[in-house]
């Protein structure tokens, strides 16, 4: 009698890798950085959207759309992180739940944030995102890996230009 592929005591599926020209010990090190960045990103697209969604007063339409594009941009950042990372042959994150696990940006949950706490939040999640990736910069760097490198100073740009905007809208 043939095992059913869904059987809990049917083999496993081969394991999913690529082949690169980076060392052993690279790949796991800038995989886990990079997913790390990833989880951050995820935790700041969804709170970002949060006070798109929530965002009230006499600012409303500029903040809505600004915090709209910037979610936008930071959604956009996430299939090419972890792209990366199974192009380097390792695993990506899987859900929700692993992303809680990993993120370093705290969750806001509040029922009402004032636009300029919003602004001043954002700000600083986007400078740990920016520390985030410039730490997974310089694993990549040690390990030679310049296309890690080239799309780490890419988001690093992104990121820096949002925090440069949010500051600006802060002062008003």
């Amino acid at each position: 009698m043939a095992k059913d592929s869904k059987s809990p005591k049917a083999k496993a599926a081969p394991r999913l890798s690529t082949r690169t020209d980076l060392s052993a010990n690279a790949v796991p090190e800038i995989a886990d950085a990079l997913n790390g960045c990833l989880a951050d990103a995820f935790a700041l697209y969804l709170k970002t959207k949060n006070f798109h969604w929530h965002v009230s007063g006499p600012h409303f339409r500029d903040y809505h759309l600004l915090f709209d594009e910037q979610a936008a941009e930071i959604f956009a950042t996430t299939d090419e992180l972890a792209e990366r990372v199974r192009k380097l042959g390792a695993s990506t994150l899987h859900s929700i739940g692993e992303i809680a696990t990993r993120q370093s940006i705290k969750d806001n949950e509040k029922d009402f944030v004032t636009p300029a706490d919003m602004l001043t939040e954002l700000m600083g999640d986007n400078r740990t995102v920016i520390k985030a990736m410039r730490e997974a910069h310089e694993i990549a760097d040690r390990h030679e890996d310049v296309a890690t490198a080239s799309i780490l100073e890419n988001f690093i740009d992104q990121a820096e230009k949002r925090n440069w905007f949010l500051f600006e809208a802060s002062r008003s």
